[in-house]
């Protein structure tokens, strides 16, 4: 049965960026490896982590000068097959090219993901590697259930862990140079 189901599998269309273009807008959808990925919104304590986070790194990005923090939904665009929401995502000013209308044209500087039940495998493997060879320099991977997070830094076009904190650390960014936030913070409910 299995045997069927993946020579079915493999006759099937992939899906490309001019099929993502007519969903409606505000479809919870990514397109990842040419398939279009449905996610249900996010549980509670995903929002929470979302949240303080954007709200700091945002607030960091004013105060400096850096330009602009984005958050999920925003289309990252890297090619025809790969679309992804990324939770909040930074493109500093030097890079604003990238940044369209509808869409970031291109890798962000630095992205976070928080992981979901039904992001989590997507988050760590192919997205993972979409961010490692089109040259996200950081990339956050939050995991709200075990308050865990490993931070990557790309360099040569790889990422490479740079920090892993569980529950609690100070974690520290070397894109948003200066920037730092408490782990503890991110995962308390208060």
């Amino acid at each position: 049965m299995d045997e069927i189901r993946e020579t079915v599998a493999s006759y099937r269309t992939k899906a490309t960026y001019q099929d993502y273009l007519k969903l409606p807008e505000g479809a919870l959808y990514q397109l990842i490896g040419g398939e279009l990925v449905l996610s249900p919104s996010p549980e509670s304590k995903h929002q929470r982590i979302r949240r303080k986070l954007g709200v700091a790194v945002a607030n960091f990005a004013d105060e400096h000068y850096l330009d602009e923090v984005y958050f999920a939904p925003m289309d990252v665009y890297f090619n025809d097959e790969e679309t992804y929401q990324p939770d909040i995502f930074f493109v500093p000013w030097n890079r604003e090219k990238i940044v369209e209308k509808g869409r970031i044209n291109g890798a962000p500087d630095l992205v976070v993901e928080v992981l979901s039940p039904s992001t989590a495998r997507d988050d760590l493997t192919t997205k993972f590697k979409t961010y490692e060879r089109y040259g996200v320099r950081e990339y956050w991977v939050i995991d709200p259930d075990d308050e865990g997070v490993g931070i990557y830094l790309g360099d040569k076009g790889r990422l490479t862990l740079h920090q892993q904190v569980q529950g609690q650390g100070l974690l520290k960014s070397k894109v948003l140079s200066g920037f730092t936030v408490e782990a503890e913070y991110l995962f308390r409910r208060r």
